[in-house]
């Protein structure tokens, strides 16, 4: 009686394992079926399809401009960073910088000052996409010169910087993401500095 009821026992543990085992792979069966596919690296994860790369499109990455290629060679191109860099329009606009004038060689010194200066406010030392940043959340990140940046994702996927608006995100440059911008991401006191001449002649 008492070897009956052992080998009862022993097989209900048995059968229990089996049980489980089975629910088990059952399980990791219907995630593997029911997983998205993977990104390959040229979308935005999400709802949003703005991943723009340099594979995509050389007017794209155009984009970039005179004065954003000339920060972009400021980094080293082996580490990853993030760079939301000024349109060509912003920097005429915002910091009276144009190609014809400013790039010429006797004002490549200045040119070159504020340019690595705006560099500093809108640099991060790692990788951000619009992927990365979720619709309705702000993120903050510290820009290489320590200035707070402010990040967010508008309904159509663009990303806002401390209120600058992108016109262009996620152009890859080896490892360097380039986000251009409708505005020039700087501190007040560096805003000051470059814009006295408007007020002047008020």
């Amino acid at each position: 009686m008492k070897m009956n009821r052992g080998r009862i026992v022993k097989r209900s543990i048995a059968f229990v394992w089996l049980v489980v085992l089975f629910c088990c792979l059952f399980v990791v069966l219907i995630s593997v079926l029911r997983l998205p596919e993977v990104s390959n690296g040229r979308k935005a994860i999400g709802l949003y399809h703005t991943t723009k790369t340099r594979e995509s499109s050389e007017n794209e990455f155009s984009s970039i401009g005179k004065f954003g290629e000339k920060m972009i060679e400021m980094l080293p191109e082996d580490l990853a960073f993030t760079v939301f860099v000024p349109s060509e329009r912003a920097f005429e606009r915002d910091l009276r910088l144009r190609k014809n004038e400013s790039l010429v060689e006797k004002m490549n010194d200045d040119t070159y000052a504020t340019i690595s200066r705006v560099l500093g406010f809108s640099a991060i030392p790692r990788t951000i996409t619009s992927g990365n940043v979720s619709f309705g959340e702000e993120t903050l990140y510290d820009s290489i010169s320590g200035f707070v940046l402010y990040i967010s994702k508008d309904v159509d996927g663009m990303l806002v910087v401390n209120r600058v608006r992108s016109e262009t995100v996620d152009i890859k440059r080896n490892k360097i993401v380039v986000h251009v911008m409708d505005g020039v991401i700087m501190d007040a006191e560096f805003e000051e500095s470059v814009q006295p001449d408007e007020e002047e002649g008020k």
